[in-house]
């Protein structure tokens, strides 16, 4: 996104308040404690979800989320229930899932919206802790996920969603892991000599937007009942989870793109130009609730968009498919045939 183009969809840019029905649906929100999570939780509340689960790494911030939520919109009070769901632990992932498959009649949305970043290098599992997080759980959840979401599909007639929350900053990078033999991105990634944590923030978002156009490339909409898509909310006051790091690290990613092109007098507009948290967590519920038209695309500003040039060169396309195939080996042995839960 050129600077022009950045300016016009912060500042001028009409996000339209959401106003799609949620009724009787089942809708998880990942990430739902704070932040653009929980705005968009509160939304699909006041739509009229009839079951929404707040996906947590913290219950006691969960249910505090839970009855905030309750207060604003007057929703019953069996409809949010609060779930432990730890991104950077596999086994955490791996139990939510079983737990959603088993307690939930249905399952329409799934808003994977859990992420961190930081500038400090850190492991969860077998990554750093942004892949962890961001890329390998994320993709995991939604391959566990698929079973239920397409039983949603063939029994009630209807076609689920998976929207990933990216960001426009993965445009800020085109991999250089890519350099790396063949097979070892992520190993790659995963060398701390060879890591630039400047960079790793969008890096992993622009791994989301490969695995989400890799799964549509193989699997179109004509031919597969569950609709995935990736969103970008813009810049907003709050788009990560905690983490250590500096406050603000999704602002500083682009402050620093901003000073490099135009000076650091651009740095001082940050506060000016950041979406509130509500208003960046629109784009979140209109990217849940689209059809087909939507798999396997990167929306932003509440429309389908172009993801990066990089994403869409051919240079591209040979990186998205070696990332899918690294990234299906990791699933693979974290849990043995999850990737045919696509088929």
């Amino acid at each position: 996104m050129s600077l022009p183009s950045f300016f016009y969809s912060q500042l001028i840019q009409k996000l339209p308040y959401p106003e799609a029905s949620f009724s009787g649906k089942t809708v998880i929100v990942t990430g739902s404690n704070v932040g653009l999570g929980k705005e968009a939780a509160r939304h699909i509340a006041r739509l009229g979800a009839s079951n929404l689960i707040l996906a947590v790494r913290n219950i006691d911030k969960g249910n505090a989320a839970k009855e905030d939520i309750e207060r604003s919109t007057g929703c019953s009070k069996d409809v949010i229930k609060v779930w432990l769901l730890d991104m950077a632990d596999y086994s955490s992932v791996t139990s939510f899932a079983a737990r959603a498959s088993k307690e939930l009649e249905r399952v329409d949305v799934l808003l994977a919206n859990a992420g961190i970043a930081s500038f400090l290098w850190r492991t969860a599992e077998d990554n750093e802790a942004m892949i962890t997080v961001n890329v390998v759980s994320t993709f995991l959840l939604t391959m566990l996920m698929m079973p239920k979401l397409k039983d949603t599909a063939r029994k009630y007639n209807t076609r689920p969603v998976v929207t990933i929350t990216s960001s426009e900053v993965h445009a800020r990078t085109t991999l250089p892991a890519k350099s790396a033999p063949d097979g070892q991105i992520f190993q790659t990634l995963n060398d701390i000599s060879k890591s630039d944590l400047t960079e790793r923030y969008p890096v992993s978002k622009l791994l989301e937007v490969f695995g989400v156009r890799a799964i549509a490339d193989r699997l179109p909409s004509s031919s597969f009942p569950v609709t995935i898509d990736t969103v970008n909310p813009g810049l907003c006051h709050s788009c990560v989870s905690p983490s250590p790091s500096p406050p603000g690290l999704h602002l500083l990613i682009i402050c620093r793109e901003l000073a490099r092109e135009g000076g650091w007098a651009f740095v001082v507009m940050k506060a000016m130009l950041a979406r509130s948290t509500e208003y960046g967590s629109r784009t979140l519920v209109h990217a849940a609730s689209q059809g087909p038209e939507s798999h396997g695309q990167y929306l932003s500003d509440c429309k389908i968009a172009q993801p990066s040039p990089f994403v869409t060169s051919e240079e591209g396309k040979v990186a998205q498919d070696r990332v899918w195939n690294e990234l299906v080996k990791k699933l693979e042995a974290i849990e043995p045939g999850v990737t045919g839960n696509l088929k």
